[in-house]
């Protein structure tokens, strides 16, 4: 990473005060020899996020929301950036060489297109990123991979996952069990998944579950977007359409199996027929750190995992008759970016109209398919405009849709 030799890396976290964010601040605070953090963004948590400015040598910061952002009281020489491309802006930055996108929503592809394109190093949980604009991501960083071979960076640069980072405990271990082989050895990735709350609940039971009930996660502690995904799987859809990205490889060679413990976070299968896992404790601060730090480890403040504790270890096959948003997601990546991106726009829409009340749980599922089968037959790959312009069309649509369960 650019000027990493000379001084600790210069960190921007955008999406600071929400639940990645602030574990990724958590991080860093025990890497401070290492890491400087000189930028932060928030949507409309002005209180935290003057906070955190004043913990850190931060040098400008930006707020979404307007009214946030008058009300709003930083440390002297601290820059407020204002304006739809304030994102964009503290991502390139020079003295940032890289930039955690912990921030929700289509809008957070602009600034991880800018950091790529800037040569900065982008450790993203933002699932937009690849579900939606996988096609445009993805070519930059495997430019940016072939000129550090070209110049001799080292194999730790030259691969594609040195520059795209991600953060999702699942992507994190398939990535770590990549380390030191070689693609074409890979027979099969295999995603797990926690089940959610509701995976022992009957078809019938499932129809009347409550938000409430939603959000009562057996092993995570999530936001309530990414907990209601992992209660519908819709996460692991998401997922499957990211592993396509990240790693080029086909959908019929990408599986998701159930593991309730949450100890395994993924597997890889090759061609001997061996299969390779990353293993530990459910806590997100592993993952961050690994894609803060990669290709070395250090030690950090996440728990360790006593295998005495967790003597069993169990995986059985995902229901996608009670759970077909799996199978919505994975017939969206088939389809195209158009498809993958109605399928990530509805379900952010379909998730807050359930948390709301004004959707069923089994009509989460039901409003993406309807919005994939509408908006999700466009040929051709989207540019940025497009993304945005789709996006605002089918939140207009989606607010207000009754879909069929």
């Amino acid at each position: 990473m650019s000027g990493a030799e000379s001084r600790p890396t210069g960190v921007a976290v955008l999406g600071s005060t929400g639940s990645i964010g602030r574990q990724a601040l958590d991080v860093l605070a025990s890497a401070r020899d290492a890491f400087s953090v000189v930028a932060l963004a928030a949507g409309a948590d002005e209180v935290t996020l003057a906070a955190q400015a004043a913990e850190w040598p931060v040098r400008a910061v930006a707020i979404a929301d307007p009214d946030s952002a008058r009300r709003a009281s930083f440390p002297a020489g601290v820059a407020l950036e204002r304006g739809e491309d304030a994102l964009e802006r503290l991502a390139v930055r020079d003295d940032v060489d890289l930039v955690i996108v912990a921030t929700g929503g289509i809008v957070s592809l602009r600034p991880v297109l800018a950091a790529l394109a800037a040569g900065k190093v982008v450790a993203t949980a933002n699932k937009e990123t690849l579900v939606a604009g996988g096609h445009l991501v993805m070519p930059l960083a495997r430019d940016l991979a072939a000129r550090a071979a070209t110049r001799g960076d080292g194999p730790a640069m030259s691969t594609s996952l040195a520059w795209l980072r991600p953060i999702d405990s699942e992507h994190s271990a398939i990535w770590q069990c990549l380390v030191g082989e070689d693609l074409a050895d890979v027979s099969r990735l295999i995603l797990t998944a926690s089940g959610g709350p509701f995976r022992e609940w009957p078809a019938d039971r499932l129809a009347r579950a409550t938000p409430r009930d939603a959000l009562a996660h057996p092993t995570w502690s999530m936001g309530a977007k990414v907990t209601i995904d992992s209660a519908t799987l819709m996460n692991k859809g998401l997922e499957v359409v990211e592993a396509r990205w990240l790693y080029d490889v086909d959908y019929p060679r990408i599986d998701v199996v159930i593991h309730p413990q949450s100890i395994v976070h993924s597997l890889v299968e090759f061609v001997d027929g061996s299969l390779k896992a990353q293993l530990g404790l459910p806590d997100m601060r592993i993952p961050i750190q690994y894609a803060l730090t990669s290709p070395r480890r250090r030690s950090g403040p996440a728990p360790r995992l006593d295998l005495l504790e967790h003597p069993e270890l169990a995986f059985e096959a995902p229901d996608e008759s009670r759970f077909p948003a799996l199978r919505i997601a994975r017939a969206a990546g088939e389809q195209g970016p158009w498809a993958t991106a109605a399928l990530i726009c509805a379900d952010e829409v379909a998730v807050q109209r359930f948390l709301d009340g004004t959707l069923s749980f089994p009509g989460v599922s039901a409003l993406v398919r309807e919005a994939v089968d509408r908006f999700g037959a466009t040929s051709g790959a989207p540019a940025v405009a497009d993304l945005i312009a789709l996006d605002a069309e089918i939140r207009a649509w989606a607010a207000t849709a009754t879909p069929v369960a």
